[in-house]
C-alpha cells in the first residue's frame, strides 16, 4: 500500500492495489491495531509471521517500535508454542535444515543458503526448547525468532541473518558426537 503510483506502474501491480497509498507509519498504526484484536498469542505470533512473509520492512518496523510488547509474541514465550504448532505455523522455510543423513555433505548444504555475506548465525538442535523437550525441526522458531530480534535491535539486515537447525537424531548429545557429523 506503500508504492508510489510511478512504483506501482513500474512494477506491474497499478490497479492490484487500493488507490489510496499509505505511509509505512499509517501501516503500523493500522497494523498494530489489527494485532491487538487477536487474544491468543498464537494467532498473534501467526499475524506476524505472515506480515514477515507479506512485508518484511513493515514487520521490522512493528517489532523495532513495540519491542517490549511483541518479543514475547515473536520470541519466548509464544514461540514454544509456535514451535510445539510448528506444522500450523509453518508457511516457508526460514532457516536451514542440518540432518544426520547430511554427514560428510554438510557443506554441501550450507552452500544451499541463498546469501553469501551472512552476519550472524543461531543454531540450535531442537533439544530442550523451552523446557518442552526435544522438539527436532520444529524447533527453527527459535533462532527465527532470534535473529528477528537481532535485525529489529541490533539494525543486522535479515538476508545476512542464518538461522539454522541441527536435527542429528541423538540420544546421547556429547560433543565429539556431534563434531564427528559436521566433519
Amino acid at each position: 500500500m506503500a508504492f508510489s503510483l510511478e512504483e506501482r506502474q513500474t512494477l506491474g501491480i497499478h490497479g492490484l492495489l487500493p488507490p489510496r497509498i499509505k505511509t509505512l507509519d499509517e501501516q503500523a498504526e493500522n497494523s498494530m491495531r489489527n494485532l491487538r484484536r487477536f487474544q491468543d498469542p498464537l494467532n498473534q505470533y501467526m499475524y506476524m509471521v505472515d506480515l514477515l512473509d507479506r512485508n518484511e520492512k513493515l514487520f521490522y518496523k512493528l517489532l523495532s517500535e513495540n519491542t517490549m510488547e511483541l518479543m514475547p509474541t515473536v520470541y519466548t514465550p509464544t514461540v514454544g508454542l509456535a514451535c510445539q504448532k510448528f506444522g500450523l505455523a509453518f508457511k516457508r522455510p526460514q532457516g536451514l535444515f542440518i540432518s544426520i543423513h547430511d554427514k560428510g555433505h554438510v557443506y554441501d548444504v550450507i552452500k544451499n543458503w541463498p546469501e553469501s555475506d551472512v552476519r550472524a548465525i543461531v543454531v540450535t538442535d531442537g533439544e530442550r526448547i523451552l523446557g518442552l523437550g526435544d522438539l527436532g525441526a520444529q524447533g527453527m522458531g527459535i533462532p527465527v525468532g532470534k535473529l528477528a530480534l537481532y535485525t529489529a535491535l541490533a539494525g543486522i539486515p535479515p538476508h545476512q541473518l542464518l538461522p539454522v537447525t541441527l536435527d542429528v537424531a541423538l540420544t546421547d548429545k556429547s560433543c565429539w558426537m556431534i563434531l564427528t557429523i559436521l566433519e
